[in-house]
């Protein structure tokens, strides 16, 4: 993705001041970008990296088609700069119909038919995408979201192949405005920030749901920590065969696991952020998602109602943590994205249960980025959660295959210095959305990966944390007895899988902040 995008960078440089920014200010409804590649000079004001033709279209005589044929360049994509000017502070509809012929399997997930709107906001890169299949289809429409930030400074389109051979093909490409966001404006607090708990803050850490009463014990007496982040439902089954029965029956067992901890929980003095990791058709690509199917949407909002009815009167529930990093690809502009799922949610949350936390998370992966097109929710008793995993190319080295480039903390990454400064900036939408609306903050996950070099994991977490504790903010470490590469228990040696003989500096890091922790009285 990296690469493809830095690649984007130089061919749009050239036709970004031949576009102009003299449009006037965008409305809801307002088509900004409309491409059916008809005429001789479709592919005028088309900046590429080559490969690309005129090709039968949808219903239609012609349409782009890009080609990667094996031993060809990395990426082959073509993209066009956005008018600045009226799509900054949009939530835009992005829609395109798309037909594919032999595109290879991913190398890494963000690879692949790339129908993508790279931007660059408050000097931090991000690169939306939709989700797309590999391999071979016929055409089929593809319809995403994406939010423009107020003081972005470029955003483009991009389509092609990154880092797959195959031949893809688009047409209709259509831009929309959805939802024009009003700026956010620092007010005087109200009142008493809310936060939902009398201890003064919570930290801890989140957990799998094969916890068993022992690592509770461990986490809340011997570390320290007064919060537990709960999964309900991990990442399987997606849903995108249709399977609802089995998303029921894991759900099910799920809850049964979460009523069996409970007690252990009052035990050890431990709150409970219940986090519904998946939810119904949340990770489908094939039209069944939580963002393309109202039986989806619909069931959403009873599996709340039924968690209300479930733990309203749970001690040890501080919270509910709607939909664990949402994501509105594909999307159905018929249907509720997701500032307006969350609000169906939390008010039928509200019809049960009227005092109970209600965490609401930001679209685009939960993410500070996402904190930007997220509005307070119209519901009482709201705490609002990121997540922070930036930069992505530290945390998660290693995940994903080979680990080829060791990287550091702090050091230079996706182009910019990494330190606490910057860290600090990248979390500036989150600290704006505080300011304007006198709201808690909740971090539900943050983490860097353990064998991040000399000890970089260790420099990464003490900064965050640091961040976090300056701005008063609760906080879940990425995650405790879960997986052995976020694990606080194990050394720096990715081959070495077992818990290290003597404690780690990130545990010894985490328990030195648990120590300061209230605990609370049941």
């Amino acid at each position: 993705m990296m690469r493809a995008a830095c690649v984007m960078m130089v061919l749009l440089a050239a036709s970004a001041a031949a576009l102009g920014e003299a449009a006037p200010a965008a409305k809801p409804g307002d088509v900004v970008l409309t491409l059916t590649f008809e005429g001789a000079d479709a592919l005028a004001g088309w900046p590429h990296s080559g490969n690309l033709s005129l090709d039968a279209g949808y219903e239609s005589s012609q349409s782009l088609c890009i080609a990667r044929p094996d031993g060809g360049s990395a990426s082959v994509i073509a993209g066009r700069p956005l008018p600045l000017e009226r799509v900054r502070g949009c939530k835009l509809v992005l829609s395109a119909m798309v037909k594919a012929e032999g595109v290879s399997a991913r190398p890494q997930p963000w690879n692949g038919i790339k129908f993508m709107m790279p931007m660059t906001a408050g000097g931090n890169k991000s690169y939306p995408q939709a989700a797309i299949d590999v391999g071979t289809f016929g055409w089929r429409r593809v319809v995403w979201q994406a939010y423009v930030p107020d003081d972005a400074t470029q955003a483009s389109l991009v389509l092609g192949l990154e880092s797959v051979t195959g031949r893809v093909w688009f047409d209709d490409v259509k831009i929309t405005v959805r939802r024009v966001l009003p700026p956010l404006t620092p007010q005087a607090a109200a009142g008493p920030v809310y936060t939902g708990h009398a201890p003064a803050r919570l930290r801890g850490a989140m957990v799998s749901p094969s916890a068993t009463e022992e690592d509770l014990r461990v986490l809340g007496k011997e570390w320290g920590a007064n919060l537990i982040r709960w999964q309900l439902c991990g990442f399987k089954p997606r849903m995108d065969t249709g399977d609802t029965a089995a998303y029921e029956a894991m759900l099910a067992v799920h809850l049964k696991k979460l009523d069996a901890i409970l007690p252990a929980c009052e035990k050890y003095g431990l709150m409970v952020a219940v986090d519904l990791h998946t939810g119904p058709g949340q990770w489908a690509e094939s039209g069944r998602g939580l963002f393309t199917s109202a039986a989806c949407q619909k069931r959403f909002v009873e599996i709340w109602r039924e968690i209300a009815r479930r733990y309203k009167n749970a001690k040890a529930v501080w919270g509910y943590d709607l939909v664990n990093e949402p994501h509105e690809s594909p999307f159905d502009p018929g249907l509720s994205d997701w500032q307006e799922l969350a609000e169906r949610a939390a008010k039928a949350i509200r019809e049960i249960d009227p005092e109970r936390t209600i965490i609401v998370e930001p679209a685009e992966g939960g993410g500070p980025g996402g904190m930007a097109q997220l509005r307070p929710i119209a519901v009482p008793n709201v705490v609002y959660s990121v997540h922070m995993y930036n930069p992505g190319s530290f945390t998660h080295q290693g995940v994903f295959g080979e680990w080829v480039k060791k990287i550091p903390y702090p050091g230079e990454t996706e182009g910019k210095m990494w330190d606490k400064a910057a860290l600090e900036a990248s979390l500036k939408p989150a600290i704006d959305f505080q300011k304007a609306f006198g709201v808690q903050i909740y971090v539900g996950e943050f983490s860097a990966i353990r064998w991040a070099p000399d000890g970089s994991a260790a420099r990464y977490l003490k900064d965050l944390i640091d961040i976090f504790e300056s701005r008063g903010w609760d906080w879940t470490y990425h995650a405790f007895r879960e997986w052995q590469g976020w694990s606080a228990e194990h050394g720096s040696d990715k081959a070495d899988t077992k818990p290290a003989v003597k404690q780690t500096d990130r545990e010894r890091l985490l328990r030195e902040w648990y120590g300061k922790n209230e605990k609370p009285k049941w």
